[in-house]
């Protein structure tokens, strides 16, 4: 019969619980630890359940967003109008085709930075969803109240005058665009709790200003109301904020998976305000692809200087795949 060792003097039932019966350590809390340790787990619980629900939310709002019919996948031109005088329409006699609609729509005229609208007889036609009667002047987006907006196809088609630089483009949407009846979805990594960062918000003097490039080769001074930065591994990064005068501030960036699994001109991000602590919370899993990642008529803002990391966020939205396997050309004007 094989010898029992007695216990070691001293020893008492608490410490024996610990060291013989780690496994079962629980069993040995009182039932007020007992309920307090049920309450965190289920604290935790409920706290990844919040993430995950919000992460699929966002998701499905930026679906719906993106495939609206006025949304960034229903554009079909972006048209530079010269001064002087275009006549427009889907009929290739026009001077600025379109892709869809009437074969005749009207005549867009430039003079010295005014546009004027003379439309076709006979085609109905919508400014700021009223019918037109007749000849307009039209705002372009510079204006604080946006532009004029000229419906035409029963509504599905939507002609908007933009500004970049010192020059106009008629930039063209329609219901029917490719882009958006072929939109394919979006992949996405899986959303981690641990892309969700607070930040810090290092604030810059007031007014200043940041240049910004876009895809069609314009520069704009930006305001830049300060910089976020976040610790990943150690490292310190650092991304200059946008402010558009909007709830949020902006963040253009490119990153390690620009142009390998992410789209090669970088994501945009929103982010919140700082609190009063200067604190942000920045969630990459909610970054996002530039609209230029689905059509070739956007004139999509590249990231500044300083926003290019050294860094691989794998959060957020992938490269978009389109018919042909891969991320629309790089937009411009036609």
């Amino acid at each position: 019969m094989s010898a029992v060792r007695p216990l070691l003097p001293g020893l008492g039932m608490p410490l024996l619980c610990a060291v013989l019966l780690l496994p079962a350590l629980a069993g040995c809390d009182s039932p007020e630890q007992q309920a307090e340790r049920k309450r965190e787990a289920a604290s935790v619980a409920q706290a990844s359940e919040n993430f995950s629900r919000d992460e699929q939310l966002w998701r499905e709002q930026r679906r719906a967003e993106l495939t609206k019919p006025d949304g960034w996948t229903s554009l079909i031109g972006l048209h530079p109008v010269d001064p002087g005088s275009h006549y427009f329409g889907s009929d290739p006699d026009n001077g600025i085709r379109l892709l869809l609609g009437p074969e005749h729509i009207g005549l867009l005229s430039l003079d010295k930075g005014r546009l004027r609208f003379v439309p076709e007889s006979g085609v109905a036609l919508t400014l700021n969803d009223q019918p037109l009667k007749g000849a307009v002047s039209l705002l372009a987006d510079d204006y604080p109240a946006g532009p004029s907006k000229i419906g035409f196809d029963e509504g599905k088609g939507l002609l908007t005058v933009i500004e970049r630089g010192d020059k106009y483009y008629l930039r063209v949407r329609h219901a029917d665009a490719p882009a958006r009846t072929g939109f394919k979805g979006i992949d996405y990594w899986p959303a981690q709790e641990d892309w969700k960062i607070t930040a810090k918000f290092v604030a810059h003097p007031a007014g200043k200003t940041i240049d910004v490039a876009n895809i069609i080769g314009n520069i704009e001074a930006t305001p830049n109301p300060g910089a976020i930065e976040f610790e990943r591994d150690g490292q310190t990064y650092r991304i200059e904020a946008l402010d558009e005068g909007d709830d949020e501030l902006m963040l253009v960036f490119a990153d390690r998976t620009s142009g390998h699994t992410s789209y090669s001109a970088g994501r945009f991000l929103d982010v919140p305000r700082p609190n009063l602590q200067g604190k942000v919370t920045v969630d990459f899993n909610k970054a996002y692809n530039p609209p230029c990642a689905f059509t070739a008529f956007a004139t999509c803002p590249l990231p500044p200087e300083g926003n290019r990391l050294n860094l691989e966020i794998t959060a957020g939205e992938k490269t978009y795949k389109s018919d042909a396997g891969a991320a629309p050309a790089a937009p411009h004007a036609s």
